[in-house]
């Protein structure tokens, strides 16, 4: 496909739900989904839960979880000091290669408000270590008890500060749940054949990664979700755009792979994403996949990073979720003037998200 505009069909938010297998064929495993996105957001649990199942063809929650636990998904801090999801055999090279800078940015700020220092991580890592090997898994609650018998403070977030740095460094990471909590394991424990990469290596497949997965990308949108400099971006672009292809829409470059450009599969008319899904977080400029009237709004770049309703591509609404007995009662809240049209759209997608629950379904 040569070079284009943005009067071309199919449009940018088309080929983005394509390319992340919103639309199209489904993966049929979690793991294959994250593999293919390279890393999910998830410091909210549940909802990354519900953006793997939506990707993964007739998927349980628990499917989700069974992928946390048996390894095959790492949930850790790789990037913009952010929770993610990432696959188990690739979490050692994404640490070193992105989340040296985020500790480093980060280094100054945590000594001056929680005196965080290189004295207190070497005691928290000889805690960890102690208590975790031989294949332990400990909550987060246990743990700190743990540090505060060591004289470690763990007040005030300074425990979960502790636990990002040392997750970020590669010692640890998230394991299983046990009931509500989730619970640490030692990374090199978890999964010892992750793999390592030489640095440049590193670049071109993380930049090939997300392209490929998240295109019509620009450079700027993968520097934002990456954490990486101009410079890196700039180098993994150019040892992986053999593998892809340009596009201009509104005199902007974009870069995607090949293959979502040819594809003629049905995309869904609604779906329910769930807060910080990657459709939506993993852009910097997040107007392409805004309904124009709802990207007028001040408080536009909030509620897009809020539970969303997306109809053909576009953002046009919030929901909220409540869970009661057997129940899944979905609160839709119409942010376009068109929102209220497409309500049997959504009711479709609802569905499909209770089904992924096991629960009934009411809409309020």
């Amino acid at each position: 496909m040569q070079d284009g505009s943005i009067s071309q069909t199919p449009s940018l938010a088309s080929l983005r739900l394509y390319s992340q297998h919103i639309a199209g064929t489904p993966f049929e495993t979690p793991g294959e989904v994250v593999r293919w996105l390279g890393a999910v957001q998830a410091q909210d649990y549940l909802g990354a839960l519900w953006a793997v199942g939506l990707r993964t063809r007739n998927a349980a929650e628990q499917d989700i979880e069974a992928a946390l636990a048996n390894h095959t998904i790492v949930r850790t801090w790789p990037m913009r000091g952010t929770l993610h999801f990432v696959p188990a055999e690739d979490a050692r090279w994404m640490l070193e290669l992105l989340a040296r800078r985020v500790m480093a940015g980060s280094a100054a700020r945590l000594l001056r408000q929680f005196a965080l220092d290189e004295v207190v991580y070497a005691g928290s890592r000889d805690v960890f270590i102690r208590e975790l090997q031989g294949g332990k898994q400990l909550t987060r609650n246990a743990l700190y008890q743990a540090l505060e018998a060591a004289n470690i403070s763990t007040a005030n977030s300074r425990g979960l500060h502790i636990l990002g740095q040392l997750a970020q460094e590669g010692l640890i990471c998230f394991g299983p749940r046990q009931g509500k909590q989730q619970t640490i394991v030692l990374l090199d424990e978890w999964v010892p054949g992750a793999r390592r990469l030489e640095r440049d290596e590193a670049l071109a497949e993380l930049t090939r990664r997300y392209f490929t997965s998240h295109g019509p990308a620009t450079l700027q949108d993968f520097m934002w979700w990456s954490g990486l400099t101009a410079k890196e971006a700039l180098a993994g672009l150019e040892e992986a755009k053999t593998s892809l292809v340009q596009e201009v829409f509104d005199d902007q470059t974009y870069w995607l792979s090949p293959s979502v450009t040819t594809t003629s599969e049905a995309s869904p008319a609604a779906v329910l994403l769930p807060a910080f899904d990657e459709y939506t977080v993993a852009y910097k400029d997040r107007r392409p996949v805004t309904h124009p009237s709802l990207a007028k709004r001040s408080d536009s770049a909030v509620l897009v990073l809020n539970p969303v309703v997306v109809m053909d591509g576009l953002v046009i609404g919030n929901w909220k979720r409540t869970l009661k007995k057997n129940e899944l009662l979905i609160n839709l809240l119409p942010l376009t003037p068109q929102a209220e049209d497409h309500r049997r759209h959504v009711a479709d997608a609802a569905s499909r998200y209770a089904g992924f629950l096991g629960q009934q379904l009411r809409i309020a």
